[in-house]
């Protein structure tokens, strides 16, 4: 299909984006960028979050994983369900009660500003090194199949997304993106919709056909119980259980989605509903994955699995509207994760690091910072996804759970020890074991996956045969991200003591 048609498609996209955010933005101020003033309607936002959660990731490497993987992803959402119902029950009702605006204010007043830095810190690593690597693999799809074609170079595209998402995003900010997710993930979905239909009939079945073809080959097989693999069930569930604890509920960029909301009832109607519709949706994705191993095997296609959806939904075997239908639906799952990113990431350095909710000045002023560190952010990303274009490893969601299970955990036990004991913490120790633990968590992954990062350095790091001593064939898995918050939450009990008896009543009240 003729790239300028699709870059037609995607300039208009951007237009209608604009003009949303021209429309919500009026009379908006730092309330309005950092919390949406309190007013957000919980059916938009659990609508949105769906597109915020997904990303351009899961559009294209879920799919692309289930012909290694079988449905097995499909175990870590069964583990979300569990992870969100903690959220509902346990966190959201503890950030209302405190009335916060940034989720890191609670560790302080629990223990203290060097914790309040240290959960911002590692917010800000974790969602800068994860937003831009989703933002590289969608740039790179549209780079491959229209701008490399029309002579714009990958850095120059790289620039002017991230410019044209400043644009609707740096006055509004999550009063805006409130409303643009809403709108993205519609588009998205609709995509996925119509992608399956198209690729069902191009197989000349229906839905049951194809499920049935899909199960011949294995592709639908949800539960792996072999129990040394990376991929075992259990770990799936309790891993992808801790994952959305940690990267939702622990996540200043979803949770100032979810504090925007009136009250603690609509907020927690806003987690469920969102919990729901997400099991379908990433049923749907892998779905689409089984359909579109089918349709290569047919064709003989054989390319990367990153590079699988994009390859046959822009070929020349469909008609051009599959591959409007795709582009839209891709950047409609891009731009949800990245613009709430670089919002997230702003309020928490100006309010988290900067203290700017605490510093006397006007309104103009604290706007005038809070500009500064939001185009900083976007500067930021651009770099970042230079880099990935260097390193130029489209296998994205691997590193980025491996990548989370390390700089979450952290954040995991900060919050259970928070919660879990009324405990008070050398303060001056907290820094201390929020290193150690990731460190101690990323060598014991790396003993019992020496492959995994032999792959992705290119180097040999000579230990295979302590791993096979050691773990037997033993896979860690998702539950890194378990085992890192079980250090941290080990390494604050050693640096704790009891509390004095001021202290438990004022933690009573």
């Amino acid at each position: 299909m003729s790239p300028i048609v699709l870059f037609s498609f995607v300039i208009g996209y951007f237009l209608l984006l604009l003009g949303v955010a021209w429309y919500t933005s009026r009379n908006s101020d730092n309330e309005s960028f950092f919390i949406g003033n309190r007013n957000s309607n919980w059916m938009l936002v659990a609508f949105g979050m769906i597109g915020t959660s997904l990303s351009g990731v899961t559009f294209v490497s879920v799919p692309g994983g289930v012909g290694s993987g079988n449905f097995y992803y499909y175990q870590i959402v069964l583990g979300y369900l569990l992870g969100y119902m903690v959220i509902a029950f346990v966190l959201i009702p503890l950030y209302y009660r405190m009335n916060l605006t940034s989720i890191y204010t609670y560790l302080e007043k629990r223990f203290g500003i060097n914790a309040h830095k240290a959960g911002a810190f590692f917010f800000i690593l974790s969602r800068t090194v994860g937003a831009t690597a989703r933002l590289y693999l969608v740039i790179s799809v549209l780079q491959i199949f229209i701008f490399n074609k029309l002579g714009i170079p990958f850095e120059a595209t790289a620039l002017v997304i991230l410019l044209l998402i400043l644009l609707y995003t740096f006055e509004g900010g999550v009063k805006t993106i409130i409303y643009t997710d809403t709108l993205q993930t519609t588009g998205m979905l609709v995509g996925l919709v119509a992608c399956i239909i198209v690729i069902i009939k191009a197989l000349g079945t229906d839905f049951g056909g194809a499920m049935s073809m899909m199960a011949d080959k294995g592709y639908t097989q949800i539960f792996n119980w072999d129990v040394k693999a990376g991929s075992f069930a259990l770990k799936h569930i309790v891993g992808g259980m801790f994952i959305a604890i940690a990267m939702t509920g622990l996540d200043q960029e979803m949770m100032q989605k979810n504090i925007s909301v009136k009250t603690l009832k609509d907020s927690q109607k806003n987690i469920m509903t969102f919990t729901a519709v997400l099991m379908v949706v990433n049923f749907l994705f892998l779905v689409l994955g089984g359909v579109l191993y089918l349709y290569a095997g047919s064709k003989g296609i054989n390319v990367p699995p990153d590079d699988l959806f994009p390859t046959i939904a822009l070929s020349d075997t469909f008609s051009g509207v599959i591959g409007i239908i795709f582009i839209i639906a891709l950047i409609s799952a891009l731009f949800p994760s990245v613009d709430g990113a670089i919002t997230s990431l702003t309020s928490c350095f100006c309010i988290d690091i900067l203290g700017i909710n605490k510093k006397e000045g006007t309104e103009k002023e604290k706007k005038r910072t809070r500009l500064k560190v939001h185009f900083t952010f976007a500067f930021v990303f651009f770099i970042m996804v230079l880099i990935f274009k260097w390193i130029n490893d489209k296998l994205i969601i691997d590193f980025i759970l491996k990548f989370a299970g390390i700089t979450y955990g952290p954040l995991l036990g900060l919050f259970a020890f928070g919660i879990l004991t009324k405990r008070e913490l050398k303060e001056n120790l907290i820094w201390a074991v929020c290193i150690i633990a990731p460190l101690l968590a990323l060598m014991l992954d790396m003993l019992s996956n020496p492959a995994w990062y032999e792959a992705k350095l290119h180097v040999s790091i000579g230990l295979q045969d302590i791993s096979d001593r050691v773990f037997s064939g033993y896979k860690i898995g998702n539950e890194l991200i378990l085992i890192n918050g079980i250090f941290t939450f080990a390494g604050l009990w050693l640096i704790s003591k009891k509390p004095s008896l001021s202290k438990l009543k004022l933690q009573a009240v």
